[in-house]
């Protein structure tokens, strides 16, 4: 670790990496606050990824997960054709207890540290809310609440876009143009998951859900009282599986045990390890990969920084159906799996910018 010069004597250090274009930790005893932001890449444009606010068991943890998380949104953003790059920030801490106004004031702050090159948004464990603290203290963040001149919070536009993302996986599969009468088991009843069943209802399909902590269970059922409530979706008999809680439940193991046919949900890198898509592939299960799928809430926070509109953001998320659809047919014609040939759009657009800047 090297120190770097810290903002109104915040203690900032940073990690040395071979992978990401830099990675910083930071500790400010005033606040409590203890943070690492990853910037995986900036080829396309400045770094955006949401801030992820959790009681990681050790910093060692929360590194690895900003590293995995800031590499997913290069590739993100690369196949969503925006113009930035990959990066994330996690704080380590229980946002019930951890979260106040001085935190995220000094978090603000070290995002500023960066002069631009990483911007935040909302993640799991934060709000739009915090977003609106967090812009006291610098100009860098989107998914403001819209009384701050944002558009909001971004769990909708991400579970518009797993939906569109479904359709497609499903239209690609079955030939059917809707979800009527298709089972999905949704894992995770979050912002995302919850907004995800009521689209999925809406369209025909029937839900089936898992969601281990009580209060937000009984909010979906109360809101949805058709839905059926199981300990594990992952095993159970449902068409399509949508992780849309924490990331890696896709295993050698598991990819052996599913029954779906279709993976497809908001969760950021379900895979444990690369060789599990293969394993999927060889059963017939399509992966819609979960950095296309989830797509819709950085579409969002986008076209705010861009300075449009929540219907111009929907419009653009509506798209993912035909882009989804396309990326399944080239991997059916080029016998590779889906993750490959995302991967394949991902990075030819980055190898084109890098040229482009040479």
């Amino acid at each position: 670790m090297t120190a770097t010069t810290s903002p109104e004597d915040m203690s900032i250090t940073r990690i040395e990496s071979a992978t990401h274009e830099e990675i910083r930790y930071c500790h400010d005893q005033r606040s409590g606050l203890r943070a690492i932001i990853a910037i995986h890449d900036t080829t396309l444009g400045p770094a955006l990824g949401g801030t992820r606010f959790r009681p990681y068991p050790d910093v060692e943890s929360a590194l690895e997960d900003a590293r995995r998380l800031s590499e997913g949104m290069t590739y993100k953003a690369a196949v969503a054709g925006l113009d930035l790059g990959g990066g994330k920030a996690v704080v380590i801490g229980d946002p019930a207890t951890a979260r106040t106004p001085r935190l995220l004031e000094a978090y603000g702050r070290f995002v500023g540290s960066f002069d631009g090159r990483y911007i935040t948004a909302c993640d799991v464990g934060t709000t739009s809310q915090d977003m609106d603290v967090i812009s006291r203290s610098t100009e860098h963040v989107v998914a403001r609440t819209e009384a701050a001149g944002g558009l909001g919070d971004s769990g909708y536009s991400t579970a518009y876009g797993v939906f569109a993302s479904l359709r497609a996986a499903v239209e690609h599969s079955t030939g059917q143009g809707d979800l009527n009468g298709v089972r999905v088991g949704v894992e995770g009843a979050g912002k995302v998951g919850s907004q995800l069943v009521g689209l999925l209802l809406e369209d025909g399909a029937s839900v089936l859900f898992s969601e281990p902590d009580g209060e937000a269970r009984t909010r979906l059922l109360q809101r949805h009282p058709g839905i059926v409530h199981t300990e594990s979706v992952l095993d159970s008999d449902v068409d399509v599986y949508a992780p849309c809680a924490l990331g890696a439940t896709l295993t050698s193991g598991s990819a052996e045990a599913i029954t779906a046919r279709i993976v497809c949900g908001a969760a950021n890198n379900q895979l444990a390890d690369p060789g599990v898509e293969p394993r999927l592939a060889a059963r017939g299960i399509v992966w819609v990969p979960d950095y296309v799928a989830n797509a819709g809430g950085l579409v969002q926070v986008a076209v705010e920084r861009a300075g449009g509109t929540l219907a111009q953001a929907r419009s653009r998320i509506g798209k993912l159906t035909g882009f989804v659809g396309e990326i399944l047919r080239t991997a059916a014609a080029d016998s590779v799996t889906p993750g490959q040939a995302a991967r394949r759009i991902a990075e030819e657009r980055l190898r084109k910018a890098a040229s482009r800047s040479t």
